[in-house]
């Protein structure tokens, strides 16, 4: 089994690490596969065009550039850890209500995907582009404010544009999406380094970028695990504070 983060935010949106860094913290602490998916934000509401003078979305000017650092940083990875980097984005559209609000990952993408419009007519173009797409944690968090209700209140109608369903994320776990029985993974929602400890997916497939793709496509022989902490947890470590974090043997491939 490998174990796997598929929802990583870098310095490209909102997250505190760059690229290179989320690299040698997630090879260093033992996962076998991660994709970084940075935020992709709608640009037409007041809310999305504030995000985009804040800089926190990757735009469709700057796409080749994200997508370069992240073969950048797979290359390394693979290297030096053996570890999978997948390029992705988080579709993003944002507003006022949690039940307005939706948020979806596209994994695998190598195009550019914009989010605006509906959130169907978003994911619909995601699928055109052979991305595997999730629904972010579509239930209800512990922080009320990233709430985003969207399309699990839509389920019924969304369910054939989504791949899967995160039943955890971060430090939530969602017993509704559970009882649904859709396919499911687990996923940190990482923006800083006490995230790393968190919920994560097991994924048996070899680890290679298309059979870790192929299996979650089918959504098959997949499972979730929460990372302890170390005791005490660490407040705020930088990456080169973690350079010294073991491996998690019980869960890294041979």
């Amino acid at each position: 089994m490998l174990l796997c983060d598929f929802h990583v935010h870098s310095t490209w949106s909102d997250g505190k690490l760059t690229i290179p860094e989320i690299v040698e913290l997630f090879g260093r602490s033992g996962h076998d596969a991660i994709a970084i998916t940075d935020h992709v934000v709608n640009t037409d509401t007041l809310i999305g065009k504030t995000a985009h003078r804040l800089r926190l979305s990757v735009t469709r000017e700057g796409f080749g550039a994200y997508l370069a650092e992240i073969e950048s940083g797979a290359k390394r990875a693979w290297d030096t850890y053996r570890m999978v980097v997948l390029p992705g984005v988080e579709l993003t559209r944002n507003a006022t209500t949690g039940g307005k609000s939706a948020h979806a990952l596209a994994l695998g993408l190598t195009e550019f995907v914009p989010a605006d419009g509906p959130m169907e007519e978003v994911l619909a173009r995601a699928r055109d582009k052979r991305a595997i797409t999730v629904a972010c944690h579509p239930n209800e968090q512990s922080g009320w404010f990233a709430n985003t209700f969207y399309l699990w209140n839509k389920k019924n109608e969304v369910t054939p544009l989504l791949d899967l369903w995160e039943v955890a994320c971060r430090w939530d776990l969602f017993p509704p999406v559970a009882r649904e029985g859709f396919h499911f993974v687990g996923n940190s929602d990482f923006h800083q380094p006490r995230h790393l400890y968190a919920w994560k997916t097991l994924v048996d497939a070899e680890r290679d970028p298309k059979a870790i793709l192929a299996a979650l496509k089918k959504g098959e022989r997949l499972g979730v695990t929460r990372l302890a902490p170390p005791v005490p947890e660490p407040a705020g470590l930088s990456p080169a504070e973690l350079a010294g974090c073991p491996c998690i043997p019980a869960f890294t491939a041979a």
